[in-house]
Parts: C-alpha cells; sequence; structure tokens
C-alpha cells in the first residue's frame, strides 16, 4: 500500500522546463552556441549533465562559464515572473490528495528558483517536507535524491511512489527501489518509459493510478 508521494516539480506540477530551456538557448547563443530542443532534452531531461561543456568545446574558460551560468539563471528567474507556470489541475490533484498520504517534493531545482516558483502556487501547505538540489550531493538520475526522501518520509520504499516527467527522474526513482509514475510533458514525450509502473495522459490521473 502506497503511504507516501514524493513529486517532482518542474514538468510534473509546474510548466518551467521550456522557459529553462529558453533561458539556456539565449545566453548560449550569445556565445556562439545553438542549442537544440534535442540537445536539451538528451543532456538535461535524460543525463541530467547540463549543456555548458558546450562552451568549452568553443574554448571558454571555467569562470567565463560561471558568468554565463549566472546570467542564465537571473534570466530563467525573470521568465518565472512573467507567465503563469501551474500545470493544470495539479491544484485539484494536491489537494485531493492531502492528509491522504505524506507528500514531499523531490527536484533538482535549487532552492532559490523553487522557492520564487512557489511565491503565489499556494501548493508549499500541501508537501509535508521539499528536497531541493541545495540538499543532496549528487543529482537525478543518481538515486539520492529519492533515497533521502525515502528516510525523510519514514516509511519503507515498498511504501513510496515517485511522480515523474523524465527519463532521468525515473531511472533517479527506480534506482532507489520505489514505483514510479509518469507524466509526459511535450519535451519528454518521446523517452523510453519502459520502467515505468503507469504512464499517465495528465496529472489528474495520479489519483485512479493509486487504486
Amino acid at each position: 500500500m502506497i503511504k507516501a508521494i514524493f513529486w517532482d516539480n518542474d514538468g510534473v506540477l509546474v510548466d518551467t522546463e521550456r522557459l529553462f530551456y529558453a533561458a539556456t538557448k539565449h545566453i548560449l547563443s550569445t556565445v556562439g552556441v545553438n542549442l537544440t530542443t534535442q540537445q536539451f532534452v538528451e543532456l538535461i531531461l535524460v543525463q541530467g549533465k547540463g549543456a555548458w561543456h558546450l562552451t568549452l568545446e568553443k574554448g571558454f574558460l571555467p569562470e567565463h562559464i560561471e558568468h554565463l551560468r549566472r546570467e542564465r539563471d537571473d534570466l530563467y528567474m525573470k521568465l518565472l515572473c512573467e507567465q503563469s507556470i501551474v500545470i493544470e489541475g495539479a491544484r485539484e490533484t494536491l489537494e485531493f490528495l492531502h492528509g491522504r498520504y505524506l507528500m514531499g517534493v523531490v527536484t533538482s531545482s535549487k532552492k532559490e528558483h523553487f522557492d520564487l516558483i512557489h511565491q503565489s502556487s499556494g501548493f508549499l501547505p500541501y508537501f509535508d517536507f521539499v528536497l531541493t538540489a541545495d540538499d543532496y550531493t549528487n543529482f537525478k538520475p543518481d538515486p539520492e535524491p529519492y533515497l533521502l526522501a525515502i528516510k525523510r518520509s519514514g516509511f519503507q520504499k515498498e511504501e513510496c511512489l515517485a511522480i515523474e516527467d523524465s527519463e532521468r527522474g525515473l531511472k533517479s526513482a527506480k534506482s532507489a527501489g520505489i514505483k514510479c509514475f509518469v507524466i509526459p510533458t511535450e519535451l519528454t514525450k518521446t523517452g523510453n518509459f519502459s520502467q515505468a509502473d503507469k504512464v499517465l495522459g495528465n496529472i489528474k490521473e495520479v489519483f485512479h493510478g493509486l487504486n
């Protein structure tokens, strides 16, 4: 029986991956790197390793890359403030499941980005804990984020479920030994989700998947 649900954030609760892509693509273009959608999906949403090595190939030094990273983060935060990002059905789903299951967020987002995203979402009261990139040494697809979530929940891994949208998130959850439902997005829909316990059409199907 599932007693704890761990939610990925970006692509599951909020539609932010397209904004992260737009910000990363724009900043890389200023130094002559054309980041395609396919590269973004493979490097970031599948492998989880980022795209900054593409600038190293053009001879840029690490300190310059760090400057570009800060510029990207600033642009990303600006885009987050300008657009509506809450995924349709997320609020109703969280409200319905709240109190029935222990719920946590397990995200690769930086804490400052997560806090900005949820300043006005109204989602935070639904969660018993939040784990961001600041809490891990190793990020998805490594199992560390979900192993930490299992420990924080106090339940056995067999009693835990992850909700993800990407291959790297699915791999992280399964490597930690927990069940995982995947809700593909426009960016991740071509992924290999053969290991998923269920592949859902939208977030509102999560409850039905539990029964």
